[in-house]
């Protein structure tokens, strides 16, 4: 919570809760899992890698799934419960999470076609800005799911930023050049320049950068993103000093959401000739 406001986001302007002060979460997402078809949930890229990683294969479990959850699989209806308690009428996602949104767009039309016009079926909008991909495998998307060495957190110090930086996977080619199927680990370490500093000109900083060995240009991009978050982090060592503001805005935040999300889901229960009852506020799912 420390982190999103010290990324920008405004406590007068926003509701910034905890989700596991809101109960309507876990219940929505149960009657709309009423609704989601298995073959669906089974085609979520999330699923399938998960899939695709599992080593344990056996005559008696030839697909892999033995050791998979059913938390896993389930997850995208959770994401969908999230999005439509609120009415949310847009949804700002990376290229990545549009499935998961097309997945809650679908739960909705078949609620509204079932039991009547409950729910808002929100609409897409694909944010600007881009994927930063791995330090240890630049075809992929940076995330805090992948190896310790993969990422770079916002609240790291500036030694262990420099330290990954110096770690990220390259490629034994001379020069610095921005190519990103020949090059993908230099590419991304040049994007990296240009995000924090506003830049989108990629070859023209790889022309820049061309005369450096590996580690003077490795060097020069922890520069640029230690700089880069030098004002975010400031910030967030202000903010996570002050525990009763935290707690404040996860308060007023959770009891806005608990209004909003209760008067959804007494409608969704409602149409589906459920009795509504008492719902769980945000002072008793603390406890």
């Amino acid at each position: 919570m420390a982190m999103l406001l010290a990324v920008g986001l405004k406590a007068e302007r926003c509701v910034i809760f905890e989700q596991s002060r809101v109960a309507a979460h876990l219940q929505l997402m149960w009657i709309l899992s009423t609704l989601a078809p298995t073959n669906l949930l089974a085609r979520q890229t999330q699923w399938k890698s998960k899939l695709a990683e599992s080593e344990d294969r056996s005559p008696l479990d030839p697909d892999g799934t033995s050791k998979l959850k059913l938390g896993l699989f389930s997850y995208p209806v959770l994401q969908a419960a999230d999005i439509l308690l609120y009415g949310t009428t847009l949804v700002p996602v990376g290229e990545d999470q549009v499935q998961h949104l097309e997945l809650a767009r679908s739960l909705a039309g078949k609620f509204n076609r079932a039991f009547g016009k409950i729910l808002v079926v929100p609409k897409v909008k694909l944010a600007p800005a881009k994927r930063v991909m791995s330090l240890t495998n630049p075809t992929s998307k940076m995330s805090k799911s992948g190896t310790v060495n993969s990422q770079i957190n916002l609240d790291h110090s500036e030694s262990e930023i420099r330290r990954r930086i110096r770690g990220a996977l390259t490629d034994s080619i001379p020069g610095i050049s921005y190519d990103r199927e020949a090059r993908p680990g230099v590419s991304n370490l040049i994007e990296m320049i240009g995000n924090m500093t506003n830049r989108d000109d990629f070859e023209v900083i790889a022309q820049e950068c061309e005369g450096l060995s590996m580690k003077d240009f490795k060097d020069r991009v922890a520069d640029s993103v230690v700089e880069g978050l030098k004002g975010i982090k400031g910030e967030y060592e202000r903010i996570k000093g002050n525990a009763g503001y935290l707690e404040e805005v996860s308060r007023i935040g959770a009891d806005k959401a608990n209004k909003r999300a209760n008067e959804t889901l007494g409608r969704v229960m409602e149409a589906m000739g459920m009795e509504v009852g008492h719902t769980t506020s945000s002072s008793l799912s603390r406890g």
